[in-house]
């Protein structure tokens, strides 16, 4: 245990303290895209873990490259299915800001949220650019996947540009939902909406 003072309050940090509950991100595991199709976490492959172990999880994405400029998503997949194709229920709002400082505006995107549908969900705004220097990272937080009675609660924050040169923008994304489901979903897929993945690292964490 360690104590860290700072302007009279107390922060503690426990670590290894029996089975307290210290709301530590545990790190679980690393993809790093290289012209990847698809970065897929499936429970109990490659070192991943996406079940009861933990109630909430984190993934967090990294300078994310595509090769095409388009949206970037994700989708589950209940134990035992397949084809990430998981019935959702989501929103989507965003803010963007032109380089320039010509066009900015705050809004929610009818076009990007889904009722009861089973595509790959947007969190990303308006296709992250292909310039040399464009990428999009950010976080999700996916709640009690394995839950056999609840819906799987998700929400996502993504900091994005896009466009090129002059007219690229800053576009800062929020996005919220749930698969519609009492299984337990143990695969999550991210993807461009076309393209490749050209780069980027996607991280996993537990949450304790």
């Amino acid at each position: 245990m360690s104590i860290v003072t700072l302007n009279d309050r107390a922060v503690r940090s426990v670590e290894n303290f029996g089975s307290l509950n210290t709301g530590s991100m545990i790190f679980i595991k690393k993809l790093t895209a290289s012209s990847s199709g698809t970065l897929d976490f499936v429970d109990g492959t490659s070192d991943v873990v996406l079940d009861s172990t933990y109630k909430e999880y984190m993934f967090t994405f990294n300078n994310m490259h595509p090769s095409s400029g388009s949206d970037f998503k994700f989708q589950g997949n209940a134990a035992g299915g397949s084809g990430f194709n998981e019935t959702m229920t989501t929103t989507f709002f965003y803010a963007y800001h032109k380089e320039d400082g010509s066009d900015a505006t705050l809004m929610y995107n009818t076009g990007k949220d889904q009722a009861q549908a089973t595509g790959y969900q947007i969190i990303s705004a308006d296709g992250t650019g292909t310039d040399a220097d464009n990428c999009l990272s950010g976080y999700l937080h996916l709640f009690n996947p394995s839950s056999t009675t609840f819906v799987k609660h998700y929400m996502s924050r993504i900091s994005n540009t896009n466009g090129g040169g002059s007219s690229t923008y800053m576009c800062d994304c929020y996005s919220a939902g749930y698969f519609n489901t009492t299984s337990a979903i143990d695969e999550i897929s991210f993807k461009f909406g076309s393209g490749n993945i050209d780069a980027g690292d996607i991280c996993l964490y537990g949450i304790l």
